[in-house]
């Protein structure tokens, strides 16, 4: 068991060491240019993916948001649990994401879209939906990409198919994104006009 465990903790040390600081700076930027214009964000994924989007919505809507002095208007459409299953009853799961933005989403809000696989159907049609409607995508995707890394405006690739590392960097980058706000509150000013 030692040695099953020494092994799980090089291969996240792996996945941890691979994520790439330039792609995650390019993150921080766009959630900085959503904090400044007041654009919404839409926060979204399913299983342990659907717990990393609303941990993330929490600690950008509250402890981010609480160092900035500026409020980042951010939801988790995994967390309306009755629209939820409305969407899935009346159409089908594979429109839960969709059906939601299509109520909230305006060009220019942001989307930050969590998958191990990239291809999970909901997930890909509701940043469809955002694309073709002028919102601005962040995908964040396992080492199999699949078809949310073609269409999402930024992409970050975790080299790596384990469910459990894939989703703990993820988590790692939400955090990284959040503390960058927290630990620099002035990230959060607004830009010389």
């Amino acid at each position: 068991m030692k040695q099953w465990l020494g092994e799980y903790v090089r291969a996240q040390k792996a996945a941890l060491d691979a994520i790439p600081v330039d792609a995650v700076a390019g993150l921080i930027g766009a959630f900085q240019t959503a904090l400044a214009e007041d654009r919404q964000i839409f926060v979204f994924g399913n299983g342990g993916s659907a717990s990393n989007a609303s941990h993330f919505v929490t600690d950008l809507g509250k402890g981010a948001s609480d160092k900035t002095g500026r409020r980042f208007r951010v939801l988790s459409l995994n967390d309306n649990v009755s629209w939820l299953t409305a969407l899935g009853n009346d159409y089908s799961y594979d429109e839960v994401f969709r059906g939601q933005l299509q109520n909230y989403g305006r060009p220019g809000d942001l989307v930050l879209a969590l998958s191990v696989s990239g291809n999970s159907p909901n997930v890909v049609k509701g940043l469809e939906w955002a694309v073709a409607n002028g919102l601005h995508t962040i995908a964040l995707v396992g080492g199999k990409r699949g078809r949310m890394a073609e269409i999402a405006h930024q992409t970050i690739v975790i080299d790596s198919t384990h469910y459990g590392r894939v989703e703990d960097a993820q988590m790692g980058i939400c955090h990284m994104i959040c503390y960058a706000f927290i630990e620099n509150p002035a990230l959060g000013a607004l830009p010389a006009a």
